[in-house]
């Protein structure tokens, strides 16, 4: 996997993706991967490292992916009765992009 698979891949078009919802600075879409059942990231589309390294002149656009997020995840719980919303950070954050989760389900078995 590179560093960014986000920008690198999803943002610059190279992986084409199946969008749930976009915004001019958001963009939510099913994983290419699918861990769960339903499983949607939800992306900057402009390079924020992650969570940590939000800034103050970030703020505005961290509300509009939490806006984002909080449509997204809503949509699911009223489909299917319940979601996750998942981050990761340092070592367990694959990719060196803020991202992200929205599951429902239990994990599928990749094994």
């Amino acid at each position: 996997m590179t560093e960014d698979f986000y920008c690198e891949e999803v943002l610059s078009g190279r992986t084409s993706v199946q969008k749930v919802l976009e915004t001019e600075r958001v963009l939510a879409y099913h994983h290419t991967r699918p861990f769960y059942p339903v499983h949607i990231v939800v992306i900057p589309k402009r390079h924020i490292s992650s969570l940590l390294t939000l800034e103050e002149s970030d703020n505005d656009l961290f509300i509009e992916l939490m806006s984002v997020v909080k449509q997204v995840a809503g949509e699911v719980v009223s489909e299917h009765g319940a979601c996750r919303v998942i981050t990761n950070l340092g070592k367990y954050q694959d990719s060196k992009h803020l991202h992200f989760h929205l599951a429902f389900g239990m994990p599928l078995n990749k094994g």
